[in-house]
């Protein structure tokens, strides 16, 4: 079963190469995410289609939670808007409840809002696929290595271990 959902917080290349690793993600573009009211302006973000039968949603929005400052307010905000976009009613109650099931798990107030989807832009093609392009920048190194390591430590059950294999031979970590 094949469902669509966006999330933004951080860097879209972050985002991007966090969710390019799961098992389960078909595709993964890259962009900015427009919403309503006062979030109307666009903000980096990822729209992320998976099959629910290999990947469930709450697992998605956990790692989404855990790979970006979801607890942070900064002055960048409104560029890095902490958010999951949602497409119908149906997602926006199922979203709303996974985020109250999941604060048990932070000390801090989650203040990911979640918003209904409007708009994409996507980003120009030869900023997409990012990591898998450049892993060695680094960018990549420095931000984008940590949140990878941290799919392979607490969701490994979820990653695509052949894409990440290179973490584990360059940091030795074990399967």
């Amino acid at each position: 079963m094949i469902q669509k959902v966006a999330f933004g917080g951080g860097c879209h290349w972050c985002t991007e190469a966090v969710f390019q690793s799961l098992v389960g993600v078909k595709d993964v573009a890259q962009g900015w995410v427009q919403s309503n009211g006062e979030n109307n302006t666009f903000s980096e973000a990822v729209i992320v289609e998976f099959d629910a039968n290999e990947i469930p949603l709450k697992i998605l929005v956990e790692i989404h939670l855990r790979t970006h400052k979801s607890t942070v307010q900064h002055s960048m905000r409104t560029k890095y808007r902490s958010a999951i976009y949602f497409y119908d009613a149906e997602q926006e109650v199922i979203l709303r409840k996974l985020l109250t099931e999941l604060q048990a798990n932070f000390e801090a107030n989650i203040i990911t809002q979640v918003l209904p989807f409007v708009a994409f832009k996507a980003s120009r093609e030869e900023i997409t696929n990012y990591y898998y392009s450049n892993p060695k920048k680094p960018f990549c190194e420095q931000f984008i290595h940590p949140k990878l390591q941290l799919l392979l430590r607490e969701f490994s059950n979820y990653t695509v271990m052949e894409k990440l294999q290179h973490l584990e031979e360059l940091d030795g970590l074990d399967s």
